[in-house]
Formats: C-alpha cells, structure tokens, sequence
C-alpha cells in the first residue's frame, strides 16, 4: 500500500536559527520597509513593515522599562485592533510571552487563566477592566495595566486604580517618551531565539481546567509557514481576517503568514455575512479564512449579479462544509478551498493541496516530512489498520516545531504526551491512498462555531448553582453543516426546596459562562449512567441525543 504524502512545504525562512517573530519583521523591514503589513480599515489606518517593527520596539521597550524581565507573561485581553497588534509584536521584540485571553472570559474563567501565568503585566480593552478587580486575588502579580479606549477610558483607569494597580493609557505603551535613556542610548532589547517561549494559548480541558499551551517562537513560525505553503501565500497577496486575535487561527494562521510571505494583512472587528463580500472588494483581499459555519453564514446569504467581481483566489475553511463548496467556489470564482487537521499543541500535521478536488469530508495528507503521524487505539497505543478508527497520535521531526507542553501543569504535560506521541483525543480515520477523516472527538471537549469549550468548566459553573447535586455536559450535532457542535447539559437536582425552573438554569448559566458556551439543550433526570467506579458514561448520554423531554434554550426564547 502507498499512501500520498504532502510534500509542498519549503520554508520561508531555510536557516532555522531565524525561526523567531523578531528576526521575521526585522528582515521584512530592512527588505520591504516601505510595503503595507498591517491594514485596519476600521481604523483608517495602516503601517508599512518599517513602520511595524519601529512600533513593535517602541512598545517592546515600555514594557521592560515597566520592570518587565525576558519570559514575564503579559496577558492581553481585547478585540481585533492595531493596539492589539502591536502589542502583540512588541512582547516578541522584548522577549516577553503573550497570553491572549478569550474576551468572553470573566469570573471563574479569567481567574484560572491569570492565575496560572501568573502574569506580570496586562494590555486590556477598557471595557474589561473591572473584570480583573472581579479576580484580583488571580491577578495579583499584575504589575501595571496599559488600556486601550473604546469609549470607557478614565472610568477603567479608575477602576483598576482605586483596587490598587499601576494603570496608563494604552498609547503611553508607544511614546518614545516613555523610555529611560541609559549610556549606550535606547534601553537594549534582547536575543530572541526560537527556542523561546513565544506565547501561551489556552485550550480546553477535559477531566480539568482549560490548559495553556506553551508555544516557542520556533512553532509560532512553523504553523505561519505551513499556512504560507497551504495557500501560496506571496508577497503580492492580502489575507484578511474577521477572526479574533486572540485565537490562533487569526494570529499565527493569518497575520503571521502574511509576515513570513511578506503580505499584507487587513484585520476587521468582526465578521458580517452580509458585509463579506463587499470587504474583500474594498480591501482588495486575494486570501482569506472561514471557521465553523461561517462558510454556510455567507452561502446563505442572497446571491448578487457580481459576486464573482472580486480578487479572492483562496478561501481557508476549518472545517470546510463539503457539501457547499463547489456552489460556493463558482458563485464567488474562489481557485481554490483548502484545509488542514491541526492543534495549537502540534501545529498542522495534516494538510490538504492547493487546488486539489479531495474526497468529501478529507481534511488533508500526512505532511510527513515535517511529523510522525499514526492512528492508534487509545487503551493500548498500538496502531489500528487503515480504514478504521484510531486516536490520532503526533510526533515531531524538528526541533521545536510543537509545543512545550501545558504552561504550569507537568502532570498534564506528560499525560498528553504518552510513549513519546502527542495524543490528540481525537478520532480520525485514514483511506488506502493516506486522505485523514475526522470521525469524532474521544475527549470531552467540545467546540461550538469555532470556540474550544471545556465540558470540565462548564460543569464547575453548573454545580455552582445551589440546587444542582450532579451535572454532565455533552455535545451533541448542531443542525448546521460546520456547526461543530451544541452544548447540552444534563443536570440531577436536590430533592431539598423547591426545584428551579429551566429558565432559571439558564440564566445561572448565562451569569457565569462566556455566551458562545452557554448550553442550549438542559435535560433534567433523576440519575446518570455510571460506571462501576462512579464516573458518568458520557457515551451513553451521546447515543440519547436530543430527547422529547429535553428543554431547547432557544425555543423558550421564541415562547417569551
């Protein structure tokens, strides 16, 4: 048997030693000075790659003379801005290590993240400033805060003020006037080397907290690269995202590319279906990319005479929604669709061909140059035959091209990593010619319209509520191609007092948890199926789906 292979990746950057954001930007600066990187139509306003790297050592340089030292994490919690970006860039300039934090997170959710980073400094939208008086136990190594304005400034600085922090506005962070002066001139910025750890993001927990995941800058260039290769990214092209930047796949599967090819890149506040098209034509975008159902969001839309006016050559769609794809590529005149199968842990082992038709449903081959991939079964570690289901199972073939483990949690660290494999918990299985399907998740985790969920917070939350004994969260189909999946919560109450109605379960739910991870199903039974020692059988609650007694959040919302 032979299967095929995805051979396509040549690295940008052949000498691995450069494999680290600041050798990147500095070599687009002094190559392309004066080509656009960023574009934030928003804001009507864009910076050359000259421009980026002056900003990025501007801001690099506030915060070590904040009395941040190389490694301290920063935690930045905001929407897609420029301000974003750029202190994005500056941590990597400074040594420092980026902890971007969903903007959905507050409570119990933000205090772990924090807590566990253990951060010295926050970058933060002005509107998420009382979050962190909310855990200031959790933040308490939090050194100074820099915020950014969207209208509510002087009350944040405020804020954070009366609870004891050093706080400034966010453009303190890029005044050159801000900087000490020492002998030799500037404040000295230091060695960057891609071994060093470049950002920590978080990822859902299973049997336990969400998890940081420590990725070197060696990774961060690797994924970004892969990303170049997928799309054949050149320095001609604009991608653009309408994704959040504190999730990988608008950073290190977007922005960073665009860096690496030598790109521009046109970041927007959010995504419009409506609006989508339009985007791509005042922006002049050749590249972009799609998660969850936005691919169906745009399909659904009503089609116009001059949808296929536009320059778009290249749609990255995670998952692609097979069944849509070819009414989508002729309406718009898309070249081509692709995909790849990756995690934050291991960037992208699995990668489709540029502008290959492949089997429906494949996420891509083995790029097996680069990863041992195998498919094994998760008691036992051994590998299944072709064709049949395994636990897809990963191993790198160059330095620091994966992770480092769990920021923090060594003992999750080593379970993760198995007889020397990254195990994914996810259930894939490969065909006679090497294509990688993905079937299911064996973990508890869940992932809802492009956000990881973790089933374990979930219930933390849950159990809060004072009339819940005993809780389980599943996921079960959304009714939408790329939907992922809905969030369902079976929950067994106190026989003491008077028991609570589903809208008051939801709207427990609703004060705690972040929007996109709020359950729509609620099934309220007497016991859960368990195994002999006591753990819930999750399978079992599967196999039941969606019952006739189950409450459905959104059609109590129709009935109100």
């Amino acid at each position: 048997m032979t299967f095929r292979y995805y051979r396509d990746l040549r690295p940008t950057f052949t000498d691995r030693t450069q494999w680290a954001l600041p050798a990147v930007l500095r070599h687009q600066a002094a190559v392309r000075p004066h080509a656009v990187w960023l574009d934030c139509p928003e804001e009507r306003r864009t910076w050359t790659y000259a421009e980026t790297l002056r900003a990025a050592e501007r801001v690099g340089r506030s915060m070590l003379a904040a009395g941040a030292e190389q490694g301290d994490r920063v935690v930045l919690v905001a929407q897609n801005s420029s301000q974003f970006v750029r202190t994005w860039v500056g941590t990597a300039v400074a040594g420092l290590v980026e902890v971007p934090v969903n903007t959905a997170y507050e409570h119990d959710f933000l205090a772990h993240q924090v807590g566990t980073v253990e951060a010295s400094l926050a970058v933060v939208d002005d509107v998420y400033a009382a979050r962190f008086v909310a855990v200031a136990e959790a933040a308490k190594t939090i050194r100074k805060f820099w915020v950014i304005d969207t209208g509510h400034r002087e009350e944040a600085l405020q804020t954070l003020r009366a609870a004891g922090w050093d706080a400034a506005p966010w453009e303190e962070l890029d005044e050159d006037a801000t900087l000490p002066e020492v002998t030799e001139g500037l404040l000295p910025l230091p060695e960057v080397r891609p071994q060093d750890l470049a950002s920590v993001l978080f990822t859902s927990g299973t049997t336990g907290p969400s998890k940081g995941v420590a990725m070197p800058h060696a990774q961060m260039y690797f994924f970004a690269d892969e990303c170049v290769s997928l799309v054949r990214l050149t320095a001609d092209d604009c991608w653009m995202s309408v994704t959040p930047l504190f999730h990988g796949n608008a950073q290190f599967m977007a922005a960073y590319p665009t860096m690496v090819a030598g790109a521009r890149f046109v970041t927007r506040s959010r995504f419009s279906a409506s609006r989508w098209i339009d985007q791509v034509r005042e922006s002049r975008v050749s590249v972009t990319n799609f998660i969850g159902v936005m691919m169906d969001f745009i399909h659904k839309q009503d089609p116009r005479a001059d949808d296929a006016d536009n320059p778009l050559r290249c749609v990255f769609a995670a998952p692609t929604a097979s069944t849509i794809l070819a009414p989508m590529r002729e309406r718009f005149g898309i070249e081509a669709f692709v995909e790849v199968f990756g995690l934050t842990e291991t960037s992208a082992p699995i990668i489709s061909p540029y502008g290959e038709d492949r089997p429906a449903g494949a996420a891509g081959l083995a790029a097996d140059e680069w990863f041992d991939v195998a498919l094994v079964d998760p008691e036992t570690d051994e590998e299944v035959p072709v064709g049949e289901i395994g636990e897809l199972v990963i191993r790198p073939k160059v330095p620091f091209i994966s992770s480092m483990g769990y920021f923090a949690m060594p003992d999750k660290t080593v379970e993760a990593w198995r007889n020397l494999w990254f195990h994914t918990g996810d259930a894939l299985r490969r065909d006679e010619e090497g294509w990688f399907y993905f079937v299911d998740r064996f973990k508890d985790a869940l992932r809802r319209r492009g956000e990881n969920i973790s089933s374990y917070e979930l219930e933390t939350s849950v159990l809060a509520h004072p009339a819940v004994v005993e809780c389980a969260v599943i996921a079960v189909p959304a009714d939408t191609e790329a939907g992922e999946d809905e969030v369902m919560v079976y929950v067994v109450l106190s026989e003491d007092g008077l028991p609570p109605t589903p809208e008051e379960l939801y709207a427990h739910c609703e004060s705690r948890i972040p929007s996109f991870a709020v359950p729509r199903y609620l099934r309220i039974v007497a016991e859960m199926p368990k195994t002999p020692s006591q753990r819930v059988q999750k399978a079992k609650l599967r196999a039941l789906g969606v019952t006739s007694d189950t409450h459905d959040r959104l059609a109590l919302t129709r009935e109100a």
